[in-house]
C-alpha cells in the first residue's frame, strides 16, 4: 500500500506537458524549428461573422505578452493555422493582404512589395485549403519565412521585415481580430 501511495505521489510531482485543445484541434505545448525549441505562446480561433475559420497558434523561443516584444524578437517563430473549414487560397490571401495593408503605411508597403509578390505566388499554388489542413509559417533568420501546408513546403520568402509584416496580421495595431490577438499573446 505504501508503494502505491509513493508511486501516486511521485506521479503527481512529475512534470507533465498538456497540449491545449480548441475546436477539436490539439496543439502541442512546444515544437522544434531549426535549432530551436519553441513554446506555445498562445492560441485562439479566427472567426468571421458566425463562422470559425481556423485555429491560430503562435510559437516563440520564450513566452511574450506584448505584441511589440513579439514583433521585435529576431528569433525563430511559428504561426500555425489549423483550418476548421474549406477556404479558397484566394480568399485567405485576400484577407492576409488586407490585414497587412491595414497595419502599414504606403511607404512600408512599397518596401515590402517584392516579398508580398512572392507570398502571393506561394498562395496561388495552394488552390483550395481544406478543413483539417495545417498551414505553418516558420521564421528562421538564415532562411526567412517558410510556408508549408500539411508539412509540404510551398515556398520561402526571405527577410525579417516580411515576417514582421506577416505577424502584424494577427498582432498589429489593427489586427484581423482583436480577441485573437489577445489570445496569441497568452491572454484569455
Amino acid at each position: 500500500m505504501k508503494k502505491i501511495l509513493l508511486i501516486a505521489f511521485l506521479f503527481c510531482l512529475s512534470p507533465v506537458t498538456h497540449a491545449i485543445e480548441l475546436d477539436g484541434v490539439k496543439l502541442a505545448d512546444s515544437v522544434h524549428l531549426g535549432n530551436s525549441n519553441l513554446v506555445l505562446n498562445g492560441a485562439g480561433v479566427r472567426s468571421k461573422f458566425i463562422f470559425d475559420l481556423y485555429v491560430a497558434a503562435l510559437y516563440l523561443g520564450e513566452k511574450k505578452t506584448s505584441a511589440a516584444a513579439v514583433l521585435n524578437d529576431a528569433g525563430e517563430k511559428r504561426i500555425a493555422l489549423h483550418l476548421l473549414r474549406e477556404i479558397s487560397a484566394d480568399h485567405l490571401l485576400s484577407a492576409f493582404k488586407k490585414a497587412i495593408e491595414n497595419n502599414h503605411t504606403s511607404e512600408e508597403l512599397k518596401a515590402l512589395q517584392a516579398s508580398l509578390t512572392q507570398f502571393e505566388q506561394v498562395f496561388n499554388k495552394l488552390g483550395e485549403a481544406k478543413k483539417g489542413d495545417i498551414i505553418t509559417m516558420d521564421y528562421q533568420r538564415d532562411i526567412g519565412t517558410l510556408v508549408t501546408v500539411n508539412g509540404v513546403v510551398q515556398g520561402t520568402i526571405p527577410g525579417a521585415a516580411f515576417n514582421t509584416a506577416l505577424l502584424k496580421i494577427w498582432l498589429g495595431e489593427k489586427p484581423a481580430q482583436a480577441d485573437l490577438k489577445l489570445k496569441l499573446l497568452g491572454g484569455q
